[in-house]
């Protein structure tokens, strides 16, 4: 696979990311897709890499990305805003489409991990440009995600925190650090101990603003993932998450139009999931773009919905 290293500007701030393509392939143009990463991630992450060789053997370029404030991009420090990462996503759309070896009626978006995951559908609500989404165990509804790693009392003393530091903002012009993992998210037992993200765990900020914290309570993808359709949307989930809670994908499916797939992988947890299900579920992406990409301008209609062959893999989708 080759990579090239690449940067564009987003409103004005330097952002830098990696193009990847087959080591074989021609000058173009090719279709892309682009990629934000998940939440706390980078754009070199090798849990990603796999994903893009194989979207790469099958003839699509795959830019990936750190956000503003991450990485290797430009920004203020570890600013956790969704919707200046939405506003990166839109003006990577842009980058792609200057270039001569990608097909700019051809892009899709995929992401993957909670906010990266969420990203991808409210990009494809945003920019219809963007002509296919793959959205990996998504955050659906920040509110409800922060509020369900909390108990009664913690969730109170958190927004009590927030509405103090928006005052303290507000009068003094300076607001709380915290560590991102226990002071906006609070990691479970499983992300504690995973070592998926252990290459890049030590380059994320050690502090964020908790503003970022207030920014994730409006967030909502479901109430923008109709506005996908007609084109396509595919989610992926774990059954039983409890670091992205299921119902969130489910949520995501029902809201949306067609042409739509829900994967469920089950009897397996959020991180196990990478790794056990990679080689079933990496496929399914694969033939989505494929689908909805390379044959974009084809007809193609269906009277009952998919069925799956696999054990521990459920599939729903409409057409």
């Amino acid at each position: 696979m080759h990579e090239e290293t690449v940067e564009f500007f987003s409103e004005g701030t330097r952002v830098r990311g990696i193009l990847r393509t087959a080591d074989d392939a021609g000058p173009g143009p090719r279709p892309a897709i682009v990629q934000g990463p998940g939440w706390l991630g980078l754009k070199d992450s090798k849990l990603y890499v796999r994903y893009h060789e194989a979207l790469t053997a099958a003839g699509f370029a795959v830019l990936i990305f750190d956000y503003r404030g991450f990485g290797d991009s430009d920004g203020d420090r570890g600013l956790l805003l969704p919707s200046l990462q939405l506003e990166d996503l839109v003006n990577a759309v842009t980058y792609l489409t200057t270039r001569e070896d990608i097909d700019p009626r051809r892009i899709g978006a995929f992401g993957s991990g909670g906010t990266g995951g969420g990203n991808a559908v409210l990009l494809g609500a945003v920019d219809d440009r963007v002509r296919c989404v793959v959205s990996q165990v998504p955050v659906a509804d920040g509110r409800d995600w922060l509020r369900r790693m909390r108990r009664e009392h913690e969730w109170f003393e958190f927004l009590d925190r927030l509405e103090a530091d928006r005052r303290n903002r507000v009068l003094n012009g300076e607001g709380e650090l915290v560590a991102p993992r226990d002071g906006i998210m609070i990691a479970t037992p499983e992300r504690q101990q995973t070592k998926v993200k252990a290459d890049v765990d030590d380059r994320i900020p050690s502090l964020v603003p908790l503003r970022g914290a207030e920014a994730i309570l409006q967030y909502q993808p479901v109430e923008l993932a109709h506005r996908i359709s007609p084109r396509a949307l595919m989610i992926i989930g774990v059954d039983k998450d409890a670091v992205t809670p299921t119902d969130h994908a489910y949520r995501l499916y029902e809201a949306a139009g067609a042409p739509k797939r829900l994967v469920v992988q089950q009897h397996t947890t959020h991180y196990a999931a990478y790794d056990r299900y990679w080689t079933v579920v990496t496929p399914m992406i694969v033939e989505w773009f494929e689908r909805y990409l390379v044959a974009a301008n084809l007809d193609v209609r269906e009277d009952t919905p998919s069925t799956s062959t696999q054990e521990f893999v459920e599939v729903q989708e409409e057409t």
